[in-house]
């Protein structure tokens, strides 16, 4: 056991009961989430690997204080307790998928969808408690529900700021008529799963060689001026050296890919194995540094969640393919963001920009070049690193602006997706 560094709150991996916490450093810079449970022993999963300064990351964000998070996530659902409001809502529209990936947040399965009536009542209900947030519609596969543009079409009637479609893409790709209805519908974002440029690593993660289908979506999208954020699911011995690719994949394609959004393998869904290493916030970060020569000042912490959530990095793409990073992370103390800011940003970076005349870019930058530059030329560089049941982090928890509408309840993503793990003692 190395230094405790700081107090929270978890829970055991097996049985989800709520336990005290805590963070401790090794002396190599590496940081654990230590937690014990009375019936199923002691717990131990790596969440810093000490490739950055953890302490600066912070942001000086105040621990939890004794006697809180205590009743966490047993019964979820947004309460007096939690300290942040819904910046994006995700609803899930189908249970059905057309893949069978090793890595999934939802164990799909074939029951009957929700009727459309029934989903635009959960939209209704979704505005009337989170105001104009940006709706996820998720599954499952959602593309596979003929009446989507139908969805999307009310959300938007309904008051959702901006609606996203979080989407494997092989229904964009195979049928152009469908992704001009959900477009002509007022859909905003595509978010596409995208785990690299090989098709090798589709077949071990997705059980199929998908790339061309995936360039494909990506084609249908940009001629439809929708938003295209490309999503992998980074996991270790598979595509975490791909990152380098997938970045200069997606500078090549601005403005028809707007960002890369990573997520660090999380264990819960489909896989229930329990990890004996984690890719870490910081060594994606790290890696980002080394394969796509991105300056590792270039990433800023979440203000909106907690800093260990994730990170976000905005650039200009240059006349030669490179990126210029537009802000440079200082350490400053800690000030919160609000969901709506949290909301506006990831609107204004995902979505497409409308079509406009280009300016001479030959000469001088004056202010109107730079501003047409940021609205056609910019890519947005983001993660978030989700919790499972051996890393959940009440204190993270807690600040959570991604939530998801079930049954009523608005209930923070990593909660909603939390999954018991098989007893393995000690594990790291």
């Amino acid at each position: 056991m190395g230094t405790v560094i700081r107090s929270t709150r978890s829970v055991c991996p097996v049985c989800l009961k709520n336990l005290p916490a805590a963070l401790c450093r090794e002396a190599d810079g590496r940081v654990f989430l230590e937690k014990a449970c009375q019936e199923h022993g002691e717990f131990r999963t790596l969440v810093w690997q000490g490739k950055m300064d953890f302490d600066a990351w912070l942001l000086e964000e105040p621990p939890m204080e004794a006697g809180e998070g205590q009743n966490c996530p047993s019964d979820c659902g947004l309460c007096g307790h939690h300290q942040a409001g819904s910046c994006c809502v995700l609803l899930e529209v189908t249970r059905r998928c057309n893949l069978r990936c090793r890595f999934c947040f939802a164990d799909g399965g074939s029951e009957e969808d929700p009727s459309a009536e029934d989903l635009e009542a959960a939209i209704t209900d979704i505005v009337r408690k989170c105001g104009p947030v940006l709706l996820q519609l998720s599954g499952g596969e959602p593309t596979l529900r003929d009446d989507l543009p139908r969805l999307v079409h009310f959300a938007k009637d309904a008051g959702c700021s901006c609606v996203q479609l979080n989407t494997n893409g092989l229904r964009l790709a195979a049928e152009p008529e469908y992704a001009l209805r959900l477009s002509e519908a007022g859909l905003d974002i595509a978010f596409l799963q995208f785990d690299g440029v090989d098709d090798a690593i589709y077949q071990t993660l997705r059980g199929a060689p998908l790339l061309d289908q995936k360039l494909e979506a990506i084609r249908v999208c940009d001629a439809l001026r929708l938003g295209v954020t490309l999503v992998p699911t980074v996991v270790p011995g598979v595509n975490d050296r791909a990152l380098g690719e997938i970045v200069r994949f997606a500078c090549d394609h601005v403005p028809a890919v707007r960002g890369v959004h990573f997520q660090p393998v999380s264990y819960f869904g489909r896989h229930d194995a329990a990890p004996e290493t984690r890719y870490t916030l910081d060594r994606l970060m790290a890696d980002l540094t080394q394969q796509a020569g991105i300056p590792a000042d270039a990433f800023l912490p979440s203000r909106c969640d907690h800093p260990l959530c994730g990170f976000h990095a905005s650039f200009l793409r240059e006349d030669d393919g490179s990126l210029r990073a537009l802000a440079r992370f200082q350490h400053a103390s800690r000030a919160r963001g609000r969901a709506q800011d949290n909301r506006a940003y990831v609107a204004r970076h995902w979505r497409r920009a409308p079509d406009e005349p280009q300016p001479d870019l030959s000469g001088e930058m004056d202010f109107d070049t730079f501003l047409y530059r940021l609205r056609q030329r910019s890519l947005t560089l983001s993660a978030m690193a989700f919790q499972d049941a051996m890393n959940l982090n009440i204190e993270r928890l807690r600040q959570c602006t991604l939530h998801v509408w079930r049954d009523g309840a608005i209930v923070p993503f990593c909660a909603n997706y939390l999954t018991p793990m098989k007893a393995r003692g000690d594990l790291e």
